[in-house]
Protein backbone atom coordinates (compact mmCIF):
# COMPACT_ATOMS: atom_id res chain seq x y z
CA UNK A 1 0.00 0.00 0.00
CA UNK A 2 1.38 3.39 -0.92
CA UNK A 3 1.68 6.32 1.47
CA UNK A 4 -1.25 8.19 -0.07
CA UNK A 5 -3.58 5.23 0.56
CA UNK A 6 -2.28 4.99 4.15
CA UNK A 7 -2.97 8.68 4.73
CA UNK A 8 -6.46 8.42 3.22
CA UNK A 9 -7.28 5.34 5.30
CA UNK A 10 -5.98 6.95 8.49
CA UNK A 11 -8.19 9.97 7.89
CA UNK A 12 -11.23 7.75 7.24
CA UNK A 13 -10.62 5.61 10.36
CA UNK A 14 -10.38 8.85 12.35
CA UNK A 15 -13.86 9.78 11.08
CA UNK A 16 -13.03 12.29 8.34
CA UNK A 17 -16.34 12.29 6.45
CA UNK A 18 -15.03 14.68 3.79
CA UNK A 19 -12.22 12.28 2.90
CA UNK A 20 -14.74 9.43 2.78
CA UNK A 21 -16.97 11.47 0.44
CA UNK A 22 -14.00 12.15 -1.85
CA UNK A 23 -13.28 8.42 -2.08
CA UNK A 24 -16.95 7.74 -2.68
CA UNK A 25 -17.12 10.30 -5.50
CA UNK A 26 -13.87 9.06 -7.03
CA UNK A 27 -14.83 5.37 -7.15
CA UNK A 28 -18.63 5.16 -7.11
CA UNK A 29 -19.32 5.30 -10.85
CA UNK A 30 -16.43 3.00 -11.77
CA UNK A 31 -17.49 0.46 -9.14
CA UNK A 32 -21.08 0.55 -10.42
CA UNK A 33 -19.88 -0.25 -13.95
CA UNK A 34 -17.72 -3.03 -12.51
CA UNK A 35 -20.67 -4.50 -10.58
CA UNK A 36 -22.91 -4.44 -13.69
CA UNK A 37 -20.55 -6.97 -15.29
CA UNK A 38 -21.60 -9.42 -12.58
CA UNK A 39 -25.21 -8.50 -11.92
CA UNK A 40 -26.37 -7.31 -15.36
CA UNK A 41 -28.62 -4.77 -13.65
CA UNK A 42 -27.64 -1.16 -12.94
CA UNK A 43 -30.06 -0.71 -10.02
CA UNK A 44 -28.80 -3.80 -8.21
CA UNK A 45 -25.23 -2.79 -8.99
CA UNK A 46 -25.72 0.66 -7.51
CA UNK A 47 -27.26 -0.92 -4.42
CA UNK A 48 -24.26 -3.22 -4.00
CA UNK A 49 -21.80 -0.34 -4.31
CA UNK A 50 -23.81 1.81 -1.91
CA UNK A 51 -23.95 -1.06 0.61
CA UNK A 52 -20.21 -1.55 0.27
CA UNK A 53 -19.52 2.10 1.05
CA UNK A 54 -22.11 2.06 3.84
CA UNK A 55 -20.37 -0.91 5.49
CA UNK A 56 -16.98 0.76 5.15
CA UNK A 57 -18.25 3.89 6.87
CA UNK A 58 -20.18 1.91 9.47
CA UNK A 59 -16.97 0.07 10.39
CA UNK A 60 -14.56 2.95 9.70
CA UNK A 61 -13.18 2.97 13.25
CA UNK A 62 -12.03 -0.66 12.99
CA UNK A 63 -11.20 -0.65 9.27
CA UNK A 64 -8.10 -2.72 8.49
CA UNK A 65 -7.00 -2.64 4.86
CA UNK A 66 -3.66 -4.15 3.93
CA UNK A 67 -3.92 -3.88 0.14
CA UNK A 68 -4.37 -0.71 -1.87
CA UNK A 69 -7.63 1.13 -1.33
CA UNK A 70 -8.62 0.62 -4.97
CA UNK A 71 -7.96 -3.12 -4.75
CA UNK A 72 -9.92 -3.36 -1.51
CA UNK A 73 -12.95 -1.56 -2.99
CA UNK A 74 -13.05 -3.66 -6.14
CA UNK A 75 -12.61 -6.89 -4.16
CA UNK A 76 -15.36 -5.90 -1.72
CA UNK A 77 -17.76 -5.04 -4.55
CA UNK A 78 -16.93 -8.27 -6.39
CA UNK A 79 -17.52 -10.34 -3.23
CA UNK A 80 -20.81 -8.55 -2.55
CA UNK A 81 -21.91 -9.14 -6.16
CA UNK A 82 -21.09 -12.84 -5.89
CA UNK A 83 -23.03 -13.02 -2.63
CA UNK A 84 -26.00 -11.32 -4.31
CA UNK A 85 -25.85 -13.88 -7.13
CA UNK A 86 -25.74 -16.74 -4.59
CA UNK A 87 -28.73 -15.28 -2.75
CA UNK A 88 -30.69 -14.87 -5.98
CA UNK A 89 -29.88 -18.43 -7.02
CA UNK A 90 -30.99 -19.68 -3.61
CA UNK A 91 -34.26 -17.73 -3.92
CA UNK A 92 -34.86 -19.24 -7.37
CA UNK A 93 -34.04 -22.71 -6.07
CA UNK A 94 -36.58 -22.41 -3.23
CA UNK A 95 -39.18 -20.89 -5.51
CA UNK A 96 -38.80 -23.78 -7.96
CA UNK A 97 -38.93 -26.28 -5.10
CA UNK A 98 -42.10 -24.70 -3.78
CA UNK A 99 -43.71 -24.65 -7.22
CA UNK A 100 -42.84 -28.28 -7.91
CA UNK A 101 -44.03 -29.55 -4.53
CA UNK A 102 -46.97 -27.38 -3.57
CA UNK A 103 -48.65 -25.81 -6.57
CA UNK A 104 -50.43 -28.96 -7.70
CA UNK A 105 -51.43 -30.03 -4.21
CA UNK A 106 -53.97 -28.24 -2.16
CA UNK A 107 -52.66 -27.22 1.23
CA UNK A 108 -54.99 -27.95 4.08
CA UNK A 109 -56.09 -25.07 6.29
CA UNK A 110 -54.44 -26.81 9.26
CA UNK A 111 -51.10 -27.01 7.43
CA UNK A 112 -51.38 -23.37 6.41
CA UNK A 113 -52.17 -22.36 10.00
CA UNK A 114 -49.22 -24.40 11.32
CA UNK A 115 -46.93 -22.76 8.76
CA UNK A 116 -48.09 -19.29 9.83
CA UNK A 117 -47.62 -20.16 13.50
CA UNK A 118 -44.17 -21.57 12.84
CA UNK A 119 -43.24 -18.45 10.90
CA UNK A 120 -44.40 -16.35 13.85
CA UNK A 121 -42.34 -18.44 16.29
CA UNK A 122 -39.26 -18.09 14.07
CA UNK A 123 -39.72 -14.30 13.85
CA UNK A 124 -40.25 -14.09 17.60
CA UNK A 125 -37.06 -16.08 18.25
CA UNK A 126 -35.14 -13.98 15.76
CA UNK A 127 -36.37 -10.71 17.27
CA UNK A 128 -35.43 -11.89 20.78
CA UNK A 129 -31.75 -12.04 19.78
CA UNK A 130 -29.36 -9.15 20.40
CA UNK A 131 -28.87 -7.03 17.27
CA UNK A 132 -25.36 -8.29 16.41
CA UNK A 133 -26.37 -11.90 17.04
CA UNK A 134 -29.46 -11.48 14.83
CA UNK A 135 -27.36 -9.87 12.08
CA UNK A 136 -24.86 -12.75 12.16
CA UNK A 137 -27.65 -15.36 12.12
CA UNK A 138 -29.35 -13.73 9.11
CA UNK A 139 -26.05 -13.51 7.23
CA UNK A 140 -25.42 -17.19 7.87
CA UNK A 141 -28.84 -18.67 7.37
CA UNK A 142 -30.59 -16.24 5.03
CA UNK A 143 -27.67 -15.00 2.94
CA UNK A 144 -25.73 -18.28 3.00
CA UNK A 145 -22.44 -16.73 4.11
CA UNK A 146 -19.76 -18.88 5.70
CA UNK A 147 -18.47 -17.95 9.15
CA UNK A 148 -15.18 -16.58 7.83
CA UNK A 149 -17.07 -14.44 5.28
CA UNK A 150 -19.27 -13.03 8.03
CA UNK A 151 -16.23 -12.34 10.20
CA UNK A 152 -14.52 -10.53 7.34
CA UNK A 153 -17.61 -8.53 6.41
CA UNK A 154 -18.23 -7.41 10.01
CA UNK A 155 -14.54 -7.04 10.92
CA UNK A 156 -14.82 -9.49 13.81
CA UNK A 157 -13.16 -12.81 14.60
CA UNK A 158 -14.50 -16.16 13.41
CA UNK A 159 -14.74 -17.18 17.10
CA UNK A 160 -17.10 -14.27 17.72
CA UNK A 161 -19.26 -15.41 14.80
CA UNK A 162 -19.26 -18.98 16.16
CA UNK A 163 -20.22 -17.79 19.65
CA UNK A 164 -23.07 -15.66 18.34
CA UNK A 165 -24.36 -18.47 16.11
CA UNK A 166 -24.28 -20.83 19.10
CA UNK A 167 -26.29 -18.31 21.13
CA UNK A 168 -28.78 -17.86 18.28
CA UNK A 169 -29.25 -21.59 17.71
CA UNK A 170 -29.76 -22.19 21.42
CA UNK A 171 -32.47 -19.52 21.44
CA UNK A 172 -34.15 -21.06 18.38
CA UNK A 173 -34.12 -24.51 20.01
CA UNK A 174 -35.94 -23.10 23.04
CA UNK A 175 -38.62 -21.39 20.98
CA UNK A 176 -39.07 -24.32 18.61
CA UNK A 177 -39.23 -26.81 21.48
CA UNK A 178 -42.17 -24.90 22.93
CA UNK A 179 -43.79 -24.79 19.48
CA UNK A 180 -43.29 -28.56 18.91
CA UNK A 181 -44.84 -29.36 22.28
CA UNK A 182 -47.84 -27.17 21.50
CA UNK A 183 -48.49 -28.78 18.08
Amino acid sequence: MNQLDKDVLNRITEGDIKQFELIFKEYYERLCHFAVKYLKNIDHSEGIVQDTFYNIWKNHKTLKITSSLKSYLYTAVRNNCLQEIRTRNLDIKYENYYKSHYTNESISPADELNAKELSGVINKALNSLPERCREIFKMSRYEGLKYHEIAEKLSISVKTVEANMGKALKQFRLYLKDFAEAV
